[in-house]
């Protein structure tokens, strides 16, 4: 394996805080920003969960815009990833839920919107079924209702993404592609409509060389993949059919490689009582780098829309 990176190395210089919390068992980091909550504060918090295989700098396009609009902003990295605890267990669902609600009120707050993409977007539809006390409002983004993924048949995902999960099968494999060979390029490539900048690329690849974060967030994959094989996968999977209260935006890349656009909104319009669906033209699946203005002005206007 390359030479390992430092959990610093995802402590990216910006127009943001770094700051470290403590929540369920573990330390987590958040990229902040916006105005700190004060006493009697009503605004709900707004959480940004990172995808596969990126860290909370998946957001970076979106955290200053947000704070300059006046919201509160924190771009967490989930359990096992970049610079937050690597504990050997929890990367299913409900746990990483419970890190998710614990890190809000670590913030602070009592609830929060949370917005997700990719993998991250499928544990933000989670929050509204498993954490309803804490999440105000969910936006899944490059992320259909999880319970489209449990389709059979012909399904939502292409071609790509069932390679990616079958990778994700055989132990050890995935991960060293990641940290030393092609996989990081070759994965973002196949999700999006065109490629991402080199920069971006680098720190991804680099940032997974940190110790236990390739295989964290693999696990992710395989636990997703294998949701409805245990117990707790189908009392998951039960539980998402709850229907949900808070307000939804979904948006979905018009070329996202990964997720197929006919049937994508079918499951979020069936179980959301107050439910906003938008494709974005010229976009893949990685939304919020491919289409950065086009979704700060969707998910502001979202935002707005609540407030009043």
């Amino acid at each position: 394996m390359s030479d390992a990176a430092d959990y610093s190395s995802a402590l990216v210089d910006g127009p943001w805080r770094h700051e470290f919390v403590a929540a369920n068992g573990s330390r987590f980091h958040v990229a902040s920003a916006g105005p700190r909550p004060t006493h009697g504060d009503r605004a709900p918090l707004v959480v940004l969960l990172h995808g596969f295989p990126q860290f909370w700098w998946a957001w970076r396009h979106q955290i200053p815009a947000l704070a300059e609009a006046g919201v509160q902003v924190a771009a967490l990295d989930l359990r096992g990833v970049a610079a937050s605890d690597k504990p050997p267990s929890g990367r299913d669902v409900p746990t990483r839920t419970r890190d998710v609600a614990g890190v809000i009120r670590s913030l602070g707050h009592d609830r929060a919107v949370v917005v997700g993409a990719g993998t991250g977007g499928a544990l933000a539809w989670a929050m509204a079924a498993l954490q309803p006390g804490v999440t105000a409002g969910v936006a899944a983004l490059g992320a259909p209702h999880p319970a489209r993924l449990h389709v059979p048949g012909r399904g939502i995902l292409t071609p790509a993404a069932r390679r990616l999960f079958a990778a994700a099968q055989l132990p050890g494999v995935l991960e060293r592609r990641l940290q030393d060979g092609d996989g990081v390029p070759s994965l973002l490539d196949a999700g999006s409509d065109r490629p991402l900048d080199a920069e971006a690329v680098a720190r991804y690849r680099e940032v997974l060389r940190i110790p236990f974060a390739a295989h964290s967030a693999v696990d992710t994959l395989r636990w997703l993949s294998r949701t409805s094989a245990h117990p707790a996968g189908r009392r998951y999977l039960a539980a998402l059919r709850r229907r949900i209260d808070v307000p939804v935006l979904q948006l979905h890349g018009a070329a996202d490689g990964f997720l197929r656009r006919e049937t994508a909104d079918l499951d979020g319009a069936a179980v959301a009582r107050d439910f906003r669906f938008e494709v974005v033209d010229d976009a893949g699946h990685f939304l919020a780098e491919e289409a950065p203005a086009a979704v700060t002005g969707l998910l502001l206007d979202w935002l707005a829309d609540q407030q009043r």
